[in-house]
């Protein structure tokens, strides 16, 4: 089983995720810099820049403004497309690695500042991969980059067809699949993370599918005791990615 494909080249803006696409060795074709910018503000981007010998223009600020509707502090540089991960590599990639492995699937999430914002949680919290499906789903976009301030060069992203064939892969490698789901779950408190998890979470507006909910082996629900009750995709699983980093992690431990 493929994940697969690209996206069209890409424009990306900001310091962090600029700078992380300079030490992660993405491709960069371009960076582009604003003609004002005081350059002590940027002096490491531009040695790690130099040191690569990626070209660096001097541009007015409404070149830059032009390349992207996000504040860019400044800067922008024209990347080439990011690669989605392969599913297969994936799995053994984690059967040679001793550890409790947790992948993220996200069942139709269109927002690409969730996104983002879940690769940021991601990558800060030790999940491995995340997993979005090829249709109905926002792909990786300079928005999603921009919102992850550079987690997206170093959380694999793996796009994959069929999300209920994905999950009895992961199954028969042992992965037991959390669904979150607000009626007849448990407390995700509760959560038991000894063991490879691949945690769902659902779209923004219509959560999990029928198909995707009925493949998970349990479910848990994140209380609410307000008026408002539903989360934010991100915000809801940040709060899973860290209960499950809380569960496995003494204090002290940054593993």
């Amino acid at each position: 089983m493929k994940g697969s494909g690209t996206v069209e080249e890409i424009v990306i803006v900001g310091r962090h995720a600029v700078k992380e696409a300079i030490v992660s060795g993405h491709t960069i074709n371009k960076i582009l810099i604003q003609d004002t910018i005081k350059k002590g503000q940027i002096n490491e981007i531009l040695k790690k820049a130099n040191s690569q010998k990626i070209i660096v223009q001097t541009v007015p600020k409404s070149k830059i403004d032009g390349l992207s509707e996000s504040p860019h502090q400044g800067i922008a540089a024209y990347i080439a497309p990011y690669e989605y991960a392969d599913f297969d590599e994936f799995l053994v990639k984690q059967k040679a690695q001793d550890k409790l492995s947790t992948v993220l699937i996200l069942d139709g999430l269109e927002d690409p500042h969730n996104l983002g914002s879940i690769l940021r949680t991601a990558d800060a919290s030790g999940v491995d991969a995340v997993i979005i499906p090829k249709r109905r789903s926002v792909a990786l976009t300079q928005t999603v980059a921009k919102a992850s301030t550079g987690a997206i060069e170093h959380i694999p992203v793996i796009r994959v067809t069929n999300l209920a064939n994905t999950i009895d892969a992961l199954k028969d490698n042992g992965y037991w699949v959390v669904g979150t789901e607000a009626e007849n779950s448990t407390d995700y408190r509760e959560m038991d993370a000894a063991m490879p998890l691949a945690i769902v979470i659902g779209s923004e507006g219509q959560g999990m599918s029928r198909l995707v909910k009925d493949k998970c082996d349990f479910y848990i629900n994140i209380p609410m005791v307000g008026h408002v009750n539903s989360l934010n995709a991100s915000v809801a699983a940040s709060l899973m990615m860290y209960e499950v980093y809380r569960k496995r992690h003494q204090i002290g431990d940054k593993r």
